[in-house]
């Protein structure tokens, strides 16, 4: 009965139980994450959406022009920024 208190069985007891701890957490978490994701993309779920493709707005990024501007200046920085690289 005295050895069943002894310190050297405590530590085995805890050691045992870190070990499992290190077992199932990683399962543990697959499952609680998995279920988060379930639970996310139910409540996604039969939402009605309405699309309209045929919309009379003037959007400016359809127009050319901005992407030439758009072009234009991306190049620019492109070359201040490899040329600032050669002086040091």
């Amino acid at each position: 009965m005295a050895r069943f208190f002894n310190i050297d069985v405590k530590y085995s007891f805890m050691k045992g139980t870190v070990t499992l701890a290190r077992r199932y957490f990683p399962k543990l978490f697959f499952v609680l994450n998995n279920l988060l994701i379930a639970l996310v993309n139910f409540a996604q779920d039969k939402k009605e959406i309405d699309v309209n493709v045929n919309s009379n707005k003037n959007n400016f990024w359809g127009q050319p022009w901005i992407w030439v501007v758009g072009a234009a200046v991306f190049i620019l920085l492109l070359v201040a920024i490899l040329r600032s690289g050669r002086r040091g």
